[in-house]
């Protein structure tokens, strides 16, 4: 008996494999996939700015790691006793305005050189909705939990979403000419835009994303918006709040990117390297115990085994862990 739909999911031209370089940004969705691909092992750089949901923020951050941006005092603002960037997520705020600009730079610095060497970027984008500072006409990427006066809140057009992805794309074919590029629209509602306006913000982004992926030759789209939506299709495949995916949907649709866009080769690996991850990440209550010092002897020699066929896994933590 058949259940659900079928989504047939084109497979992505390029497959990932495992020396491949991944920068991930957009939407808390993005932090979910880029998590698992952590767990297996793969070179990932997540959400350099912290999450971003709407698409001139996307752009915005691409341009800034592609001109190697510098942010100075001058660009922070100090609102409930913390110093605050509009562009960044709330993660880079700090009571102390050098030491904020200290990890805003950093981060920068770090996302300069990735986005230069990335094979891939994965773009998650949450909602169409725009904030504009109502003071300067300045987008911005969180409202900091500023006055709700401060700003004017825009549903942006689709031209405007295109042009500015695209010109962020343009540029950084300039730095990367062989970068494949996935768009994945996020699943999470935004229902503090109420659930029509939130379908008109979804909408208006996958039409964008697609119009983007027709332009651009190594350009993909992947359907995580239509596995949660169309497939699944029910409020038990959500957490309590009904607006976030709960672990079985997101499991589901990290199947179907492994399927869809992953090199079967790395498939193989990865069964391999999250039964190490796994294993690393399992606290023993007897930690002197015989037994416990054999399990951890065998995992030295599968690491040491896999790192000898495979020189690029990165499995320097788990060794010392399993070697200690």
């Amino acid at each position: 008996m058949q259940l659900t739909l079928e989504l047939n999911i084109p497979p992505l031209q390029r497959p990932i494999k495992y020396p491949n370089k991944v920068l991930l940004i957009g939407s808390c969705f993005t932090e979910n996939m880029s998590e698992r691909l952590v767990q297996h092992k793969f070179d990932v750089l997540s959400n350099p700015h912290g999450i971003l949901f709407n698409p001139l923020s996307v752009a915005h951050s691409l341009e800034s790691y592609i001109n190697n941006k510098e942010y100075k005092r001058e660009d922070l603002f100090y609102l409930n006793e913390l110093w605050n960037s509009w562009d960044h997520h709330t993660r880079f705020s700090h009571t102390d305005a050098d030491s904020a600009l200290h990890l805003i730079n950093q981060s920068q610095g770090e996302a300069a050189g990735f986005i230069r060497e990335a094979d891939y970027i994965i773009i998650t984008l949450g909602s169409a909705f725009q904030y504009y500072l109502t003071e300067h006409n300045k987008p911005v990427a969180n409202n900091h939990r500023a006055p709700a006066q401060w700003f004017e809140k825009r549903l942006l057009d689709i031209t405007i979403i295109t042009s500015a992805i695209s010109h962020a794309i343009d540029r950084l074919l300039q730095v990367n000419p062989g970068v494949n590029i996935i768009f994945t629209i996020s699943p999470v509602r935004h229902i503090r835009d109420g659930v029509v306006d939130n379908n008109r913000s979804k909408a208006r982004l996958i039409e964008a994303v697609h119009e983007l992926c027709g332009k651009y030759e190594h350009a993909y789209y992947f359907p995580a918006y239509e596995l949660i939506i169309d497939i699944l299709r029910d409020y038990r495949y959500y957490d309590i709040d009904f607006v976030h995916p709960n672990y079985l949907a997101t499991s589901f649709v990290w199947e179907q990117f492994v399927k869809s866009c992953i090199h079967p080769d790395a498939q193989s690996l990865m069964k391999d390297v999250l039964e190490i991850s796994t294993a690393r990440a399992h606290r023993t209550r007897f930690p002197d115990t015989e037994a416990h010092q054999k399990f951890k002897a065998s995992y030295v020699q599968k690491i040491t085994a896999l790192q000898k066929k495979f020189p690029f896994l990165k499995l320097e933590e788990e060794l010392q862990y399993f070697s200690s």
